[in-house]
């Protein structure tokens, strides 16, 4: 009789406060043998292993990929065909440009079980620690999620188009180093010029700054306040709501700057 495969749990961790990780989440670290975690996941997660549990940082920037995504697909094969029970912790949502689709593809192409955990995503949960409701019933009945980084550099393939005409608010990750392309795009394309963007560095950590501009100036308020990964944007007249209920920085110190 062979050896009895393992499990792998696909886990999102939340956007970086590490109380918004789910109760299911959790109970999947206290289970795991193996925690693989990436560069987003709040290091404080990491205490609730097991004890005796392996740790396997896999943590991707810009132009700097410790382990290949190849390798930790095999990775996973690998531990959870020897009978282990895997968790890959993932900041945010593990489907929301966390590659875990390519994961579990992987796994299922292997006849392994897995399961996926859902997490709070960066795109929901920091504009909400920024005072930025993504939908309100004047303001906004309509958002997209974008990524503002694709595998050839500049977001081109994205329907910029569709997205200032015919949406209310735009979340756009990973697009820090793009902003000038994306507002130039989207201003091109008939986005009012003056329509509000808010900029979020580290949401919902105590290292959280807000800055908030418009698709004209934001870019140049990011280069001047040095803004950098892992951020979000939000674009949108929603974002108009930021100075009235924003909560979170007032409950540190607060660093939105306003034009």
């Amino acid at each position: 009789m062979g050896i009895k495969k393992g499990k792998v749990y696909i886990v999102g961790a939340g956007p970086g406060d590490p109380e918004l990780i789910t109760l299911k989440a959790m109970k999947c670290l206290k289970r795991a043998d193996i925690i693989f975690y990436d560069r987003l996941v709040n290091p404080e997660l990491l205490k609730y292993g097991k004890e005796g549990a392996e740790f396997i940082y896999c943590g991707k920037a810009t132009g700097d990929h410790c382990i290949s995504q190849e390798t930790i697909n095999q990775l996973l094969v690998e531990k959870s065909l020897a009978g282990e029970t895997v968790v890959c912790l993932k900041g945010g949502d593990p489907f929301i440009f966390g590659r875990g689709a390519e994961e579990a593809g992987a796994l299922a192409q292997n006849g392994i079980e897995f399961e996926i955990v859902p997490g709070i995503t960066s795109g929901i949960a920091a504009p909400a620690y920024a005072g930025i409701p993504i939908t309100h019933r004047e303001l906004s009945q309509s958002f997209a999620v974008v990524t503002g980084h694709c595998m050839n550099g500049k977001p081109i393939d994205v329907n910029w188009f569709y997205l200032a005409r015919g949406v209310d608010t735009i979340l756009v990750y990973m697009g820090i180093k793009n902003l000038p392309y994306i507002c130039s795009k989207l201003k091109s394309c008939g986005k009012n010029p003056a329509t509000p963007v808010a900029v979020i560095q580290q949401g919902t950590t105590g290292d959280q700054r807000t800055v908030i501009g418009t698709l004209e100036t934001i870019a140049g308020i990011v280069e001047e306040n040095q803004l950098s990964n892992p951020a979000v944007i939000i674009i949108g007249e929603v974002v108009k709501l930021s100075p009235t209920l924003s909560w979170f920085q007032k409950n540190i110190i607060d660093k939105a700057l306003i034009r």
